[in-house]
């Protein structure tokens, strides 16, 4: 069967530029399943669900496994369609749902996008090598989307792009995967769109490496069944909304991507994370409000959202009011005091930098994106950060890097070509900056105020480090970049006077050192015996080797140092 590309879509997709898209899955019968009894709530056809103007996005889900019987992938659509309960196509467990053709055709009709969730909490996805992320690609393509097949599930029906709720799995090659679809959606003469549905835990385990490489369209950010749930939206040291707009305004490839508040439509849709309507719409508008990332509320599912009053609608009633589609922001004003280098904060105080923050504890140390961090930013606001307030879309960030190799933690990903943000050009002031430091010690002050490099630590423009004896200075965005190293992140100043000049990193951790520069802990470190870290304000000595063991929860293996922790108070 071939696919009809002649199908009329003279729609004009503003939508994803919108602050008040709603997003409801579909596919599961998430109702149905956790209220099995009550069948009038059951899942509904697609159809059912694109009458009004509520939804913006359909994502079906889900296709669960990548290579199935006979190396095609299979999908699962609960009790509308899936391979036991219905045909399938020969050799394959593929699933023959080619009904569901004209309902996608309808709700494309009406506006709606209808995408393809690969995944899933139980799905069996990944890749093994780049060859096999790129026969995926090609397999989709012509199974879903613009190519064609003899074995098209959904018919002649073209979906508006691909969605990746990936919970497990290889984090591999799934950028190899989406530039080859790419290569397909980009030369098509229809608009696709790449979404995905990451834990709000950030950094996420399978998808952050993805998210860090291509230029996805939006992200559907899961803020329930995880501490950084919508139950903890009150907790700084919990909710991290902020934490997503930083990584979409300065490390996401596409500097316009969209972030969503995913939320569970009723009580039984999640394991935890339900919050009532009212509720759900005040934090949405507050975050709109405050983050020029937002782009709308994501439903898990539709199913949930109609049995329970229909939230979704009453979320889009709440955000319609102050829609924007043109991609402008008002950035609130920075109405926190200044952050003081060298003053302390108790948790719950505010400061602007860059960021309006909040202190989730006990705080000495500079505001940063840094998920580790003391501080949990809850506002954007002008003259702050990222080009002085000014919205991205008047900014180009443009710099191209030839092929090389991803490495995320301790697994790479070969890809073919990508858009890295490095440099940033604001509207009609283009600035170049050379450093020709001349080889004079700088002011015993200025270096006795800066703090030693750390790789654990992030980074923005124009902030300053000690490495190697001299003051470096980051020329934007960084993670563990090693200031003179090939990433050319950090331009180099004056030396510092000898009696700095150890300070090239921080201290080696052990007894018999100042206590002010041990290292932050850090979930992604191994500490040996003896090794000392910051944690909340207290310093703690590792009593056995430990990795991702938090000291304020393993007592076992941390043992509080009550003198160096008084030392952080003075």
């Amino acid at each position: 069967m071939v696919a009809n590309n002649t199908t009329s879509f003279k729609r004009i997709f503003v939508q994803n530029q919108c602050n008040d898209n709603i997003v409801d899955y579909w596919g599961q019968n998430s109702y149905g399943a956790a209220n099995g009894s009550d069948v009038s709530g059951w899942q509904q056809p697609l159809k059912f669900y694109c009458d009004d103007d509520a939804i913006d996005v359909l994502p079906i889900a889900f296709l669960t496994h990548f290579f199935g019987v006979g190396g095609e992938p299979q999908i699962n659509l609960a009790n509308y369609c899936n391979s036991v309960d219905n045909a399938t196509f020969s050799g394959t467990g593929l699933a023959n749902c080619q009904n569901i053709a004209p309902e996608i055709a309808y709700c494309q009709s009406k506006g709606k996008l209808i995408t393809l969730s690969l995944g899933g909490a139980t799905g069996s996805a990944g890749f093994q090598s780049e060859n096999q992320a790129v026969a995926f690609a090609d397999t989709l393509w012509n199974l879903f989307f613009g190519g064609s097949s003899s074995t098209r599930p959904f018919g002649d029906a073209i979906l508006d792009g691909v969605d990746l709720d990936i919970e497990g799995g290889s984090p591999n090659y799934y950028v190899n995967f989406l530039t080859r679809l790419n290569s397909y959606f980009s030369a098509a003469n229809k608009k696709y769109y790449v979404t995905a549905a990451p834990q709000c835990v950030y950094p996420d385990a399978s998808l952050q490496q993805t998210l860090n490489a291509y230029p996805f369209d939006a992200v559907y950010v899961q803020f329930y069944n995880n501490p950084c749930g919508l139950q903890n939206y009150n907790s700084p040291s919990q909710w991290n909304f902020g934490i997503w707009d930083i990584w979409a305004r300065t490390i996401s490839p596409n500097k316009n991507v969209k972030v969503y508040i995913g939320a569970p439509a009723s009580g039984s849709a999640a394991g935890g994370g339900y919050v009532p309507a009212n509720t759900l719409a005040n934090i949405a508008v507050a975050m709109r409000d405050r983050f020029p990332s937002f782009g709308g509320v994501m439903f898990w599912d539709a199913s949930q959202a109609y049995k329970n009053n229909r939230i979704d609608a009453s979320l889009k009633a709440a955000l319609k009011p102050g829609e924007k589609c043109d991609g402008s922001f008002n950035f609130p004003t920075c109405t926190a005091p200044a952050f003081v280098p060298g003053n302390s904060y108790p948790g719950g105080s505010s400061v602007s930098y860059n960021y309006m923050w909040t202190a989730k504890w006990y705080a000495t140390q500079a505001p940063s994106g840094n998920f580790n961090s003391d501080w949990s930013p809850v506002s954007s606001c002008a003259g702050g950060t990222l080009n002085g307030g000014e919205n991205n879309n008047s900014s180009s960030f443009i710099t191209k890097i030839s092929p090389t190799t991803v490495v995320m933690s301790t697994t790479s990903a070969s890809i073919s070509e990508i858009t890295i943000v490095t440099t940033t050009t604001l509207p009609s002031i283009t600035t170049t900056t050379t450093n020709t430091a001349a080889a004079t010690a700088t002011p015993v002050n200025a270096c006795s105020d800066t703090a030693a490099w750390s790789s654990s630590a992030t980074y923005i423009k124009d902030n300053q480090v000690i490495y190697s004896g001299s003051i470096w200075t980051a020329k934007w965005w960084t993670l563990n970049d090693v200031p003179g190293g090939p990433a050319g992140v950090w331009a180099k100043g004056n030396p510092c006077p000898a009696a700095f000049a150890a300070r090239s990193m921080q201290n080696p951790i052990g007894t018999g050192i100042n206590c002010k520069h041990n290292s932050r802990w850090t979930g992604s470190r191994t500490y040996k015996n003896g090794s000392k870290v910051v944690y909340r304000g207290s310093v703690y000595i590792a009593s056995s080797p430990n990795m991702n063991a938090s000291p304020e929860n393993n007592s076992l293996v941390w043992t509080k140092d009550i003198v160096c922790s008084d030392q952080l108070l003075i």
